[in-house]
């Protein structure tokens, strides 16, 4: 089951166990209990003494097993082979189960032992969804801090009748207590703040109490991660506000164009800007949203940046690194249909559609290599795209050639969804060049078209143009004296990564730049940290 040097990992990891651990399984007769009794004895054998295996149950869900502190009610569940992207989540399980000390902030760890009630989590993941892990994660360690919270992760591709049952059609979905909790990428602050009313209104009344910053980034994607780490390094007092730290690169799979690193996975490198920011004296405030921006009105002045929660942050300069989300088609039906079908991440949510027929809207690069990934596990796809022909590469062009269950539509513009008030049936597009409607049956549709900055909350602050991106001039500064742009959400060409980190390094010299040659207002003196 694990290769050596993932055996060689994971006996390191295994050391740090401080409570003996058991596995408990639940296994038939089918080759995925095999798999899964392999893995359980492989785990076993590198660690040592320190983990073996229970005696075995039965469940309802076959293969699934039960990683427990020996002795004790301590414990967290899987139903399925946490492999892929949830390996992680396996090897934290047994340490934390094991009594290894979380990472997370102190502060929420005390939250989640004060939770009254009690919680039955459930977590549908897919193997190949890079945003379930942090569901996982996060849930599981609940159940491990506070004993009235219960969590049983679930393979969604390996339990298909209970998926279909429950008419799950995009992960991660969380059911709490049987009832739907949510679906999409949270993380461990965000479930608790639903859990515990209260969360919201303590952490505004902190923000409120904070000093002004000298450079307040807003946005924690690769160009505000940039900034941040270029204008700490200066010395000056630097916060980063994001509604969650690191924007759009945690939805993306696979990057192969970072220059100097042949592939990399998007949670991999926003990871690693997080840990090479949290290196420097940043202060770092994760989700939260900003709402409105006001601009200093004298030279030197403070602008002030409300957030959603009622709270506002005040800083000398400011760099906006808002980033860009999932364009979508704005046609009848999208909307009602989202998580029924209509999906935005192929990676996340293909495994769902797998023996089924879908379509991919969008013939550019994130479109084509989507019907490419999608072809190798649903039954047909079908690529629609707007223009006359495809944008994409000409290298995924040749290879989506090659896949004989794919067909290419282009000069076709969708025009509706269609469903049947649960989940998506079909859709609808017009040929543009004769005019004709078509409509094609499929279970779902993929949205490959685009971005759109996520700028509305600064309509009237700085100058926007017609598509709502920052308008910033060579040195990354807006319309607006002080404040500064860079990334996705900016007017700067071509949507890269790499792009995003160079330009968020302009930005961070240029606020730096801003501040020595501009005196401060009296109210914008701000004292060293």
């Amino acid at each position: 089951m694990l290769d050596a040097n993932l055996k060689s990992q994971l006996e390191a990891y295994l050391k740090n166990i401080v409570h003996p651990v058991e596995l408990v399984a639940s296994l038939g007769a089918g080759p995925k209990s095999i798999e899964l009794k392999t893995l359980l004895e492989e785990i076993v054998s590198v660690s040592h003494g320190k983990v073996e295996m229970g005696r075995d149950y039965d469940d309802e869900r076959q293969p699934s097993f039960l990683i427990r502190r020996k002795g004790t009610d301590i414990g967290v569940r899987f139903a399925g082979i946490p492999l892929g992207h949830e390996f992680t989540s396996l090897v934290l399980a047994l340490l934390h189960v094991g009594g290894h000390p979380s990472k997370a902030a102190q502060e929420v760890i005390q939250q989640v032992r004060d939770l009254d009630g009690d919680y039955v989590f459930e977590t549908y993941f897919s193997l190949s969804c890079q945003n379930c892990p942090d569901v996982v994660q996060a849930l599981n360690l609940m159940s491990v801090i506070n004993p009235r919270i219960k969590h049983v992760a679930i393979e969604g591709g390996l339990f298909k009748d209970e998926v279909e049952e429950r008419k799950i059609m995009a992960v991660p979905t969380v059911f709490l207590n049987g009832e739907l909790f949510g679906q999409g990428r949270m993380e461990l602050e965000q479930i608790v703040a639903k859990l515990d009313s209260g969360a919201e209104a303590r952490a505004a009344e902190r923000l409120k109490s904070k000093d002004p910053f000298e450079v307040l980034v807003v946005g924690g994607g690769p160009a505000g991660a940039a900034a941040a780490i270029y204008t700490a390094r200066k010395g000056i007092r630097t916060g980063v506000v994001a509604e969650r730290f690191g924007g759009q690169v945690l939805d993306t799979m696979a990057i192969e164009n970072f220059v100097s690193v042949p592939y990399t996975e998007g949670p991999k490198l926003a990871a690693h800007l997080e840990q090479h920011v949290r290196e420097y004296e940043v202060d770092l405030m994760n989700l939260q949203k900003a709402a409105k921006l006001v601009p200093a009105k004298v030279a030197g002045g403070l602008h002030e940046v409300v957030l959603e929660n009622g709270a506002s942050l005040k800083s000398r300069t400011v760099i906006l690194s808002t980033g860009a989300r999932w364009r979508q088609m704005n046609v009848p039906g999208e909307e009602q249909y989202k998580n029924k079908g209509v999906a935005y991440c192929p990676h996340c949510d293909g495994p769902l559609f797998k023996g089924k027929r879908v379509a991919v809207i969008g013939g550019g690069n994130s479109g084509v290599e989507a019907a490419i990934d999608l072809a190798g596990i649903v039954a047909h796809v079908t690529l629609i795209e707007y223009d006359s022909e495809l944008r994409a590469d000409a290298v995924l062009q040749r290879k989506l050639a090659t896949l004989p269950n794919v067909r290419i539509v282009t000069s076709a513009l969708t025009t509706q969804v269609q469903g049947d008030g649960e989940k998506v049936t079909g859709l609808s597009y017009k040929d543009r060049n004769s005019d004709a409607h078509h409509d094609v049956d499929l279970e779902g549709i993929f949205v490959q078209i685009g971005l759109v900055p996520n700028t509305e909350w600064l309509h009237g602050a700085v100058g926007l143009t017609p598509r709502g991106e920052i308008e910033v001039d060579h040195r990354g500064e807006t319309s607006q004296p002080g404040i500064f742009a860079a990334g996705d959400a900016t007017t700067v060409p071509y949507k890269q990564i790499v792009i995003a980190m160079g330009e968020g390094s302009k930005a961070g010299l240029s606020a730096f730049d801003y501040m020595i040659r501009t005196e401060p207002a009296k109210e914008a003196v701000v004292e060293p940290a």
